[in-house]
C-alpha cells in the first residue's frame, strides 16, 4: 500500500488540525515498510519524503494571505485553482492513496480519503466568518463525492456526518486523536523554572487553551470566572493562551479589563514547547466550548494530571468520560460552581486527576495511525 499524506495544515499557527496532521504523519512513518510500502507527503504542490516543520512565527506573507481570504473574488479564484494544482502534483502517482487531513480533496484523484474534523460550519455557521462558511460549503460537498472513505476524530462526528448528509456509515471510519508524549505530570520545581518567563507558578492558575473565536464560548467562561469570590479568582487567575481568531475584538477588550482587575492573564499564541509546561502547571483546566469534533485540549489536560471542567456538548463527553465536571455551554452559574469546586475540593481533585490519567491512556497516536491505516485498507 502506497500513501501520499497532505501536510498543508502544518504551518503557523499550529492549531488543533495542524497538530493532528503533524502527529499522524509521524505515526504513519512508523508503519512505513510494514503496512505502508511507501509514504510521501504533499505540501502545497510539492511532494517529498519529509514532514515539514511548523514555524513558531508568522510568515512574511501572512498579511497578504489574510487579504486574499477576505476577498470574495480572490478566495473564489483560490478555491478553483488550488485543488487542480494538487491534482497535477498527484498525477504521476496513480497507485497511491491520497489522504487529505483537513476536509479537502482535489478533483480527479481515484483513491482518496479525507478527514472531517467537525461539522461546525453547518451546525454553528454563526461561529465562523461568512466567507469561510461559503468556501467550506462548496468544497465539502465536493469532498463527499470524491472520497472513497471519510475519517472522523470521534464517534460523535461520525454519526453526525452520516445523519446530516445521509452518508453511509460503512464508508466513515473513526480514528480518535491523542495527546503528544510531551503532556504528562511534571515536577513542581521544574514547572516553576519553565514558567518563570510567564511569571506563573505551579498550581496557582486556571488554564484555558484554544483559538480565541466564538465557538470556544469564552464569553461564558469570563462571565463564570468573574462571579468567583475576588480573593479566589485573584489567587488563581484565569490564564488564557491561544491565537487571536475571528470575531474576538470584544473578548480582547474584556481580557484587558480583567487583567487590570487582577484575575486574568492573556498570553496570546504560545509556542508549542511551552504548552506542556502551562498545562502541567495549571490547578484546573476549563473548556466551555459550544462544539468540538474531538476536543484535544481536555485530553492534554487529563494527560498532564490536571482536573477538567468543560461543557457537555458534542464530542467532549466521549473524550472525558466520567472524569470531568460538565455543564451546558450556557450554564454560567454551573461553571462558576464547578470551577470553584475544582480549585478548592482536594478530595474531588485527587479523584479527577487519577481517573483522568487512566482515561488518557486509552488514546494514543499509535492507535490513531492504526485506525487510519484500517481506513486506507477499505480503499
Amino acid at each position: 500500500m502506497k500513501v501520499i499524506f497532505g501536510t498543508d495544515p502544518i504551518k503557523y499557527p499550529l492549531t488543533g488540525i495542524g497538530r493532528y496532521t503533524y502527529e499522524l504523519a509521524k505515526g504513519l512513518q512508523l508503519h512505513e515498510g510494514s503496512e505502508i510500502s511507501e509514504l510521501l507527503f504533499l505540501q502545497g504542490r510539492h511532494i517529498s519524503r519529509d514532514i515539514p516543520a511548523a514555524s513558531e512565527t508568522a510568515p512574511l506573507n501572512s498579511g497578504l494571505k489574510r487579504m486574499v481570504q477576505r476577498s470574495k473574488v480572490a478566495s473564489e479564484l483560490y478555491r478553483i485553482t488550488a485543488p487542480w494544482l494538487k491534482t497535477r502534483a498527484l498525477k504521476p502517482f496513480p497507485q497511491h492513496i491520497y489522504h487529505g487531513p483537513n476536509f479537502y480533496l482535489p478533483p480527479g484523484v481515484d483513491n482518496c480519503v479525507a478527514t472531517f474534523h467537525d461539522l461546525s460550519v453547518f451546525s454553528f455557521p454563526e461561529c465562523h466568518p461568512a466567507e469561510r462558511v461559503r468556501y467550506m460549503h462548496k468544497e465539502l460537498s465536493l469532498t463527499l463525492r470524491r472520497a472513497k472513505v471519510l475519517i472522523t476524530d470521534s464517534e460523535f462526528t461520525r454519526q453526525e456526518l452520516a445523519r446530516y448528509f445521509a452518508y453511509p456509515l460503512s464508508q466513515i471510519a473513526t480514528a480518535s486523536l491523542a495527546s503528544s508524549g510531551e503532556f504528562f505530570p511534571r515536577d513542581e520545581q521544574q514547572i516553576n523554572q519553565a514558567l518563570a518567563s510567564f511569571q506563573l507558578s505551579a498550581g496557582r492558575y486556571t488554564l484555558f487553551a484554544g483559538s480565541i473565536e466564538p465557538r470556544k464560548n469564552l464569553k461564558t467562561l469570563l462571565d463564570a470566572y468573574q462571579r468567583l469570590p475576588a480573593p479566589l479568582s485573584q489567587r488563581y487567575p484565569l490564564v488564557i493562551c491561544g491565537y487571536k481568531g475571528w470575531g474576538s475584538e470584544a473578548l480582547h477588550a474584556r481580557f484587558e479589563q480583567a487583567g487590570r482587575e487582577g484575575w486574568l492573564r492573556y498570553l496570546g499564541y504560545t509556542r508549542s514547547g511551552d504548552l506542556p509546561w502551562l498545562f502541567a502547571g495549571a490547578r484546573t483546566f476549563v473548556f466551555p466550548s459550544l462544539y468540538e469534533g474531538f476536543g484535544l485540549p481536555v485530553l492534554e489536560a487529563m494527560s498532564s494530571g490536571v482536573p477538567v471542567v468543560c461543557s457537555n456538548s458534542s464530542s467532549l463527553p466521549e473524550v472525558v468520560g466520567n472524569c470531568a465536571l460538565m455543564h451546558d455551554p450556557h450554564d454560567i452559574d454551573g461553571f462558576t460552581a464547578s470551577i470553584r469546586l475544582s480549585l478548592e475540593d482536594n478530595v474531588w481533585r485527587e479523584s479527577a486527576i487519577s481517573s483522568g490519567l487512566e482515561r488518557a491512556k486509552l488514546f494514543s497516536w499509535q492507535r490513531c495511525a492504526q485506525e487510519t491505516i484500517n481506513a486506507y485498507n477499505q480503499v
